[in-house]
């Protein structure tokens, strides 16, 4: 027989040995900082304003610029359309946290949350890697480039990219959620991560923190060290052009990818390269800001900076429609 528990103010069942087996998680987040709740909504609103609109505005140009319909700028456009979804993830359920009393997520909840969180960022380090790889071929074999990255080869790729990252989020998801939780409800996370959730579980966690910690180190470091093999040979190709001003160009389309990437991977490395993250919940708080809130932005910022070919479409597509970014 099963009762029915109040648990912290969360739903549990209790089992016939005693046990609690929470069924609904509460979302700690914020709640240490009720007097900052409105201060933090109206930033974190404003930001996932510019974020939203900065990202729906490059795919925008890139669908309306016949001149970037090319494997880069495809490329990009995907990476724009998965931190827009990246960001519908966790932001509007913490913007509505920090609005509610009530900060419970159901377990089902919880597991989707993780299970899209987790794929689309293993697939945005996949991206960024197949990005790289794309820039290799430009620089490093330009006669053969539209024959090795025709619209098929492209389309299996980015295919492929995504397959690989929600497979690895599944296994992981799976890896958590594969036994109750019974010690405590209480998420010490504004939403639901990999470590705070995992030490809820009523199983041993140390394999399964240790398996998800490898699998972690693969995504992260197999993606690294192949973006670092493109740009070696890159580098090597650049600096064999005689002419200075097309070493600037050359180096010039790579500078955005670069940037994103060391901010991508940096904050992967320092939250998911950890075997104890979740033993400093503040520290992993304000990185998890950084990653959730503020990295999604700096793709668009980066990209319209520090790309002319970006900068340019932008100025034509507002000149022939004065009104469509009103």
């Amino acid at each position: 027989m099963m009762l029915f528990a109040s648990f912290y103010g969360v739903a549990s069942v209790q089992q016939e040995n005693g046990t609690r087996l929470v069924t609904e998680f509460l979302l700690v987040g914020f709640s240490s900082l009720p007097h900052l709740r409105t201060t933090l909504f109206t930033l974190f609103f404003l930001t996932y304003l510019v974020t939203l609109g900065g990202n729906i505005t490059i795919v925008t140009i890139i669908h309306t610029d016949r001149l970037l319909h090319t494997p880069m700028y495809r490329f990009l456009a995907v990476l724009s359309l998965s931190e827009t979804c990246y960001t519908l993830v966790t932001i509007p359920n913490m913007l509505a946290h920090l609005l509610m009393e009530s900060q419970a997520i159901s377990i089902p909840g919880c597991r989707a949350q993780m299970f899209f969180f987790l794929g689309l960022g293993c697939s945005q380090c996949f991206l960024l890697t197949l990005m790289g790889y794309d820039r290799y071929v430009a620089i490093c074999h330009p006669l053969r480039y539209s024959m090795i990255m025709r619209p098929t080869v492209c389309l299996c790729l980015g295919t492929l990219v995504f397959c690989s990252g929600f497979l690895v989020a599944l296994i992981e998801t799976s890896m958590i959620f594969s036994s109750p939780f019974c010690r405590g409800d209480r998420v010490e996370h504004f939403f639901c991560d990999i470590a705070p959730v995992l030490k809820l579980s009523c199983a041993e966690s140390t394999h399964k923190a240790l398996g998800i910690f490898f699998l972690s180190v693969l995504v992260v470091l197999i993606s690294f060290v192949l973006i670092l093999l493109s740009y070696a040979f890159i580098v090597a190709a650049i600096v064999r052009i005689p002419s200075a001003a097309d070493r600037r160009k050359a180096f010039s389309t790579c500078a955005a990818h670069v940037t994103v990437v060391l901010v991508h991977f940096g904050c992967a490395s320092i939250v998911y390269l950890r075997p104890e993250s979740g033993a400093n919940p503040d520290q992993d708080h304000l990185v998890a800001v950084f990653y959730t809130v503020v990295t999604p932005l700096l793709n668009p910022v980066v990209y319209t900076l520090r790309n002319k070919e970006v900068r340019v479409a932008l100025g034509r597509t507002l000149a022939r429609n004065p009104g469509v970014f009103k």
